[in-house]
């Protein structure tokens, strides 16, 4: 699969998710088996540019390319220069927001809310594509289904998005009104992939291989794209490669190798944010990874507390070191229930 020039490893993508997909999970997905990964939303604003929290959601040092960044906005102007800034800085992939259901994101007329506004969401794609063409830098898009279940529009978009320039798509089978509630649906993403001729990206509810099998085939799909189900969990993208190609499951891996895993997550997280916001921020990768192993709640509930960064290393060292000599393998982690993922994602934006 290509997008553009670029050749990708898979057809296994990390979904950006704000406070999530910042560059040290996005290395970590990738080393597992990620063929593609997507940044946090990058703000088109100007003004912020400068701020602490845009310099790292679009720092990509030692990130294996393609480097794709989103871009998130409502004046087709401002996002046209936010992809011009972002190309001078590293980006070698554009992807627009059209599908953020975020209240505080929607509030603005960004994210999901675009597609209430078909001219204004064509207005950004033609302008972000013209900025983007002389440097033969690909233009991507993220949507949703539609506004409400009362107006899916996705596929009309869609064609008019691909007359525009852009080439691929990335559609989750969910209205804005959902928002990370109830089940995806992925007829609507089948109707966007039999109108148009670009790549298009599944996702929503992409939790095991079979269901990432089954949406494949219902939807004929070039890639899905796994968000949620990733978070603590970042060996799922072998975990469906291997499924996808010999049909068996993957055994989970080894309790050792996770704790390295998430000791050396957690050396990049405090070199990207530092000691006080590392440590602090660091605590939901934490949660996610502990929240189905015996002894994980009140682990977390005492690793919440700490405020130092050896002393929050230190301690994830200790409690993996126990579970090992208990333990020799993961047990199968069950998902986030869907009111779980909701808050967690509410609050991540």
């Amino acid at each position: 699969m290509h997008i553009g020039p670029y050749a990708l490893a898979n057809r296994l993508f990390v979904a950006p998710m704000a406070g999530v997909t910042d560059r040290p999970f996005r290395r970590l997905c990738k080393s597992l088996g990620a063929g593609y990964a997507v940044s946090e939303m990058v703000t088109s604003r100007r003004d912020l540019w400068a701020t602490l929290k845009t310099s790292r959601r679009a720092n990509h040092d030692g990130e294996v390319a393609p480097i794709a960044v989103q871009i998130a906005g409502t004046d087709a102007e401002m996002m046209a220069e936010a992809a011009a800034y972002n190309i001078a800085n590293g980006a070698q992939i554009i992807d627009i927001n059209m599908g953020c259901p975020a209240k505080k994101v929607c509030n603005k007329w960004a994210g999901s809310a675009l597609m209430q506004d078909e001219p204004l969401a064509l207005a950004i794609v033609e302008a972000v594509v013209a900025a983007c063409a002389p440097h033969n830098v690909p233009v991507t898009l993220k949507m949703r289904t539609g506004w409400s279940q009362a107006n899916k529009n996705a596929v009309s978009l869609a064609r008019q998005f691909e007359q525009a320039g852009i080439q691929m798509l990335t559609v989750h089978g969910r209205t804005r009104e959902q928002g990370y509630t109830g089940h995806a649906e992925y007829d609507t993403i089948a109707a966007v992939k039999s109108a148009v001729r670009v790549p298009v990206v599944a996702n929503g509810d992409m939790t095991t291989p079979e269901k990432v099998r089954d949406v494949l085939a219902a939807t004929g799909a070039d890639a899905v794209m796994i968000g949620r189900a990733a978070q603590g969990r970042p060996w799922i993208f072998r975990e469906v490669a291997h499924f996808l190609e010999t049909g068996t499951h993957l055994a989970p891996p080894l309790v050792a190798e996770v704790r390295r895993l998430l000791l050396d997550h957690l050396h990049d997280h405090y070199s990207l944010y530092g000691e006080y916001s590392g440590v602090r921020t660091a605590r939901k990768h934490i949660g996610w990874y502990v929240k189905t192993l015996p002894g994980g709640e009140a682990f977390r509930a005492r690793m919440n507390l700490l405020e130092d960064p050896q002393q929050q290393w230190a301690a994830v060292d200790d409690f993996f070191a126990e579970l090992a000599s208990r333990m020799d393998r993961m047990p199968a982690a069950d998902s986030l229930d869907p009111e779980e993922q909701h808050l967690h994602m509410e609050s991540a934006a």
